[in-house]
């Protein structure tokens, strides 16, 4: 009774925590086009979607994708061949598990006449699936906590996930292998099938199962004459045999019962089995109602990754399904890290402690920022910074084991972060240069807004940025500031400069404009003069240091060897230094 209700209590938790995980497909959004998409045409889009590709040639790449994709998770072998091991391990383990002896009643009793979960083959397979799945566990701890994959994260979902099938297998291989030397078990099992009333019988069976079947008995103890295991054996075949086979064969639960021998009687006079029971019990119930909730559900969603990126693209597919995908593929992510292995911006991670710059950690973020959750103004900084020192190589796209289209993911978040009115730094560096390539997905007036807003928010805490018809005073040499630049091997170049004008000369941003100075303010050669007298506010005061394309024309054309465009560089990251961590209200738009 127990079972049933607590079973059926864990699958109703299951049900509706899966709808509710589905309805948040439709109904999170990422980016800015998915926001004017109302869920009621997601939904609708989806069905449509799935309906023509059903009918259409597209099914047969489905097909193709759902053996080599999921069930052969290829490109995780691609990848690593030894987490390619565990997740079959575990996924083949447990999923062969689940339905031979989890759901036996419902599938293997009604496919075998003649299933009995203690007789063979069925016995000896329960045993080896369990042993896939240990192999597949203790090889993910292996990897995690002694092997230790360059920047492989481990967080609170992957230690739950772990525990929580390590408890399924370790209470199961304990329970099967109490069983096996239990002595009430075996008086029960007397009671119900042995036809035998004579006491000398009844103790030759006995006999029988201590020496061949495992069971501790208070009472009978070896060694045993073979008239006397005869007699027990002619016993077993006709009583016993039709329901069991030779413990042995289960292999797991065999080892475990030789083990606990010594202890066997007390553990049985204190009711272990029945403990074990409902605690292997209980954590699977417990591991199904939660699996929805956690990154286990990932067995639902990274399938449907896969599959759906199989047939979608960006160009030809409807914008509601694409922001229906972005939002399932926050679900599918495993946590693997094998995008952040492999992440070529991974190395300012080194430099910057800010954990959203490793694409594994940034959808944990992403998945918050989606979910509505209310999140700080020091988080929103972190996740924006994040993205945006995504340097957009793809390499995370190309690897993902579950083919989450992560590219497209970061340039959404990062649109709809930038219209949140956060001024981010990084959008006047050379970081931007993606963007630039694909300002035409980008609304024309909310292009140059950031842009604008990183310029205001530093003019706002600095005071520094040059405007038409302002005179900034000559301010005394500022000591610090020129020790700062002479720290930098290249920057501390500018004291050689001798005001040729060559760098000026040659900077394609002044030939751009007829009157340059009226735009820019101070121009390359006045740039470098500043810093020689150390007159920080001039220095720092140039909107030639965000206009600069980092074309390094200067650099190279210059007869003194100064490096004009790592002294600029070092020139924005002084001013940006000045603005970062305060508070947005210091940094707002000035009049």
């Amino acid at each position: 009774m127990f079972f049933s209700i607590s079973f059926y209590i864990a699958l109703a938790i299951f049900g509706l925590g899966l709808i509710y995980k589905a309805s948040t497909w439709f109904r999170y959004n990422i980016g800015v086009e998915a926001k004017e998409i109302p869920a009621s045409v997601r939904v609708f889009k989806a069905f449509k979607g799935i309906l023509l590709t059903f009918f259409s040639v597209k099914v047969f790449t489905l097909i193709r994708v759902f053996f080599l994709e999921v069930i052969l998770q290829t490109r995780v072998l691609r990848q690593d061949f030894l987490r390619w091991i565990m997740h079959l391990c575990i996924y083949v383990g447990f999923m062969l598990l689940l339905l031979m002896h989890a759901l036996e009643k419902y599938i293997s009793s009604e496919l075998f006449a003649d299933y009995y979960p203690t007789i063979n083959p069925f016995m000896f397979l329960r045993d080896l699936f369990g042993a896939l799945v240990i192999l597949g566990i203790a090889i993910a701890v292996y990897r995690r906590f002694i092997l230790k994959v360059p920047r492989l994260a481990t967080n609170a979902m992957d230690h739950y996930a772990i525990i929580i099938l390590a408890i399924v297998m370790l209470s199961g291989l304990l329970l099967e292998g109490t069983k096996i030397v239990s002595y009430s078990g075996y008086q029960a099992m007397v009671e119900d099938y042995a036809d035998e009333d004579d006491e000398k019988r009844l103790k030759a069976l006995e006999a029988y199962w201590v020496k061949k079947f495992g069971v501790v008995s208070p009472e009978v103890k070896g060694p045993f004459d073979e008239e006397t295991l005869k007699m027990g054996e002619e016993i077993h075949e006709v009583s016993c045999m039709g329901c069991h086979s030779r413990p042995q064969w289960a292999f797991l639960g065999y080892g475990a019962a030789k083990i606990i021998t010594p202890i066997a009687l007390g553990l049985d006079r204190a009711n272990i089995p029945a403990v074990l029971w409902y605690i292997h019990f209980l954590a699977c119930w417990i591991g199904l109602a939660y699996l929805p909730f956690r990154k286990m559900f990932h067995i639902f969603a990274s399938p449907l990754s896969l599959l759906a990126n199989a047939v979608m693209d960006k160009e030809k597919s409807d914008p509601s399904n694409i922001a229906t995908r972005q939002a399932m593929e926050l679900d599918a992510c495993t946590h693997c890290c094998t995008c952040t292995l492999n992440c070529s911006a991974g190395v300012f991670f080194e430099y910057f402690p800010n954990l959203n710059i490793l694409p594994s950690e940034k959808i944990i973020s992403i998945k918050a920022l989606a979910a509505g959750k209310e999140l700080s103004e020091h988080e929103l900084r972190h996740i924006l910074e994040g993205i945006y020192l995504c340097t957009n190589c793809k390499r995370c796209t190309v690897v993902c084991p579950v083919g989450i289209n992560l590219q497209d993911l970061w340039f959404n978040v990062r649109e709809s972060l930038l219209e949140s009115g956060y001024p981010e730094f990084f959008a006047l560096s050379p970081l931007s240069f993606y963007r630039g390539l694909m300002r035409n997905d980008v609304v024309k007036e909310d292009y140059q807004e950031p842009l604008n807003r990183a310029r205001e928010a530093i003019a706002a805490v600095c005071d520094l940025m040059m405007k038409k018809d302002r005179a900034l005073p000559l301010s005394p040499t500022d000591r610090e500031f020129k020790t700062g630049l002479n720290l930098s091997t290249q920057a501390n170049t500018y004291s050689v400069c001798f005001g040729c004008e060559t760098c000026t000369t040659v900077c394609p941003v002044v030939a751009n404009y007829e009157n340059p100075q009226e735009v820019l303010g101070l121009l390359p050669h006045q740039i470098m003069h500043s810093c020689g007298l150390g007159l920080r506010d001039l220095a720092l005061g140039s909107n030639m240091l965000w206009d600069c394309l980092t074309c390094y024309q200067c650099q190279e054309q210059c007869p003194q060897n100064v490096s004009v465009t790592e002294v600029l560089y070092e020139l924005k990251n002084e001013a940006v230094k000045q603005v970062k961590g305060k508070p947005r209200e210091q940094i707002g738009r000035k009049s």
